[in-house]
């Protein structure tokens, strides 16, 4: 397997122009001579790649299609690529550095190309297009204004932020078996004992999945995100343990949670609920 640390060696492999800058390379893809079928890849650096009417020969359709797709860092590609040289599109590639100074405008899209590319419309393409063609002027300008290119950049994210949320809509039933299996994955959770509280990557592992990927899932189809979600259920199990189970103590429901301090549960209860364990508990009595 290849492992590409810059955008210099990664370009020379697909036949690409070399970058102007080592933290940010835009570039338009020219596929007639460029590398069409790759050994295992991966790349300690971001991508944004944009293609235009794409046949990939490993599947059985060769139906062409048109996407964005996604590399992050330690994200290998297994098989590589096989695809026939008559595609077109752009793409965008952004150092570890570049991300970590600029972090506010990154949301959570750039890991999402482990799990499914985002399918663009004819007028997405158009839209998308015209922002890189922007983004060129102000890339190729020996007198660029960097600001000018990071807004760009900005908007080209913000794109990609509304066209998955589009894609989520558009298909729902493709989705709703993530919210579901994160739902029930946390039933199971508390169907045994536990000895802390789960977070969203616990989940997000179980289900083979980043934990961004996962919560932009939860959040778009419940309104509320993962970790909202997961406190809503401790809250839910917590009632029930203080109502219909009397001999528990609130520092025992706190350990029977997962809490590590009853005294942190006490403040989780009442921040949630509005009344303490106790009080909430006398209630019922």
């Amino acid at each position: 397997m290849k492992n590409f640390t810059d955008f210099k060696f990664y370009n020379e492999y697909l036949g690409l122009n070399e970058p102007l800058d080592n933290d940010i390379d835009v570039g338009f893809y020219d596929p007639p001579n460029m590398l069409s079928k790759s050994e295992p890849i991966s790349v300690d650096f971001y991508r944004i790649s944009i293609k235009i009417n794409l046949v990939n020969k490993t599947t059985q359709t060769r139906k062409p299609i048109t996407a964005i797709f996604f590399n992050s860092p330690n994200l290998v590609v297994p098989a590589g690529w096989d695809v026939e040289p008559t595609y077109k599109g752009m793409y965008l590639q952004l150092s570890k550095k570049f991300i970590e100074e600029n972090r506010y405008l990154f949301k959570t899209y750039l890991d999402y190309g482990q799990h499914e590319a985002l399918y663009l419309t004819d007028e997405e393409v158009e839209e998308i297009s015209a922002v890189f063609k922007l983004m060129m002027k102000y890339y190729e300008s020996e007198k660029r204004n960097f600001n000018v290119l990071l807004s760009y950049v900005n908007v080209v994210i913000s794109l990609v932020e509304a066209f998955y949320k589009r894609q989520f809509s558009t298909d729902p039933k493709q989705y709703n078996h993530i919210v579901t299996d994160f739902q029930q994955s946390l039933i199971d959770y508390y169907n045994q004992p536990v000895s802390q509280l789960p977070n969203v990557q616990y989940f997000a592992d179980k289900l083979g999945l980043t934990a961004n990927y996962l919560g932009d899932i939860v959040k778009h189809f419940t309104q509320k995100s993962a970790l909202e979600n997961i406190h809503d259920y401790v809250i839910k199990r917590a009632k029930e343990l203080l109502v219909e189970n009397q001999k528990l103590n609130t520092t025992e429901v706190a350990y029977e949670l997962g809490f590590e301090y009853p005294n942190y549960f006490s403040k989780f209860f009442k921040k949630q609920v509005g009344l303490s364990p106790k009080e909430y508990r006398q209630q019922f009595n």
